[in-house]
C-alpha cells in the first residue's frame, strides 16, 4: 500500500516514514500544500492541516474532488469540534488529533484500507425510493432527476438506508455498514447525515428515530 503523508514538521516526517516503513507501506512524505497536491497518486494520504504554504482543507477538498474513493485520513493538532466537523466535511474519511500513538494510527489506516477494498464497484442494479435514485456501480445519486454529489461516507450511508427504506437501522447498524465498525461513535455519524441531508435538500428525507437511529423516508 502506498501513503503519501503529509507533514510540515520535517523531523515528525522522517519519524513517521520510518515508522511506517517498518510496517510495511511505501511512503511518500510531502512537506507542503503544493508537494502534496504535485505527488504520485496512492492508496491513502495522512493529511496535516497545518501546511506553510496553504490551508490543509483546501488541500484535503481538492484531494476528494480528483479521487472519491482515495483514503485520507487527517492528522492535526486542531482538536476542536468544529475543526474536526469541518475536516469531514471537506472529505477527510476519519481525524486524529496529535498527539497520538502510532498504535492508534496504524489501526485506523488498516480500517480505512479495509473498507477501501471491501468498497470495490459491484454491478447492481440502481435503486429508487421516492425521489432518490442511487447508481451502486456509477456511485452517482439523484433527487428528482438532479444529480447531487456526495462525498463517499455520505453515498454509503445513504445506500445504507436506501437497501431497506422505511425502515428504522440503529446507529450502530449504519456505522457497521459504513466504517465496518463502531468505535468512531456517534457524533461522526451525525455529522455526515448533516451533511447528508443538506445536500439532498429534503432535511426529512432522511429521518430520526430517536433512540433507535435513521430511516429513508419512502414518499
Amino acid at each position: 500500500m502506498r501513503i503519501l503523508l503529509v507533514e510540515d514538521d520535517r523531523r515528525v516526517g522522517a519519524v513517521m516514514t520510518s515508522m511506517l516503513q517498518r510496517r510495511g507501506y511505501a511512503v511518500e512524505h510531502a512537506a507542503t500544500a503544493t508537494a502534496a497536491l504535485e505527488a504520485a497518486p496512492c492508496d491513502l494520504v495522512l493529511l496535516d492541516l497545518n501546511l506553510p504554504d496553504g490551508d490543509g482543507l483546501d488541500v484535503c477538498r481538492t484531494l476528494r474532488a480528483r479521487n472519491e474513493n482515495l483514503g485520507i485520513i487527517a492528522v492535526t493538532a486542531r482538536g476542536e469540534e468544529r475543526d474536526r466537523v469541518t475536516g469531514l466535511r471537506v472529505g477527510a474519511d476519519d481525524y486524529v488529533v496529535k498527539p497520538f500513538s502510532m498504535a492508534e494510527l496504524q489501526a485506523r489506516i488498516e480500517a480505512l484500507l479495509r473498507r477501501t477494498v471491501r468498497q470495490a464497484p459491484v454491478a447492481v442494479e440502481a435503486i429508487e425510493v421516492g425521489p432518490v435514485r442511487i447508481d451502486p456501480a456509477a456511485r452517482t445519486v439523484e433527487m428528482n432527476g438532479v444529480p447531487v454529489m456526495l462525498t463517499r461516507k455520505e453515498f454509503d450511508i445513504l445506500s445504507s438506508l436506501a437497501r431497506q427504506p422505511g425502515v428504522a437501522l440503529t446507529r450502530e447498524r449504519i456505522m457497521l455498514d459504513v466504517w465496518q465498525t463502531t468505535w468512531s461513535g456517534k457524533h461522526t455519524l451525525e455529522v455526515h447525515v448533516a451533511s447528508l441531508r443538506a445536500k439532498l435538500g429534503d432535511p426529512g428525507l432522511v429521518e430520526t428515530v430517536r433512540g433507535v437511529g435513521y430511516r429513508l423516508r419512502t414518499t
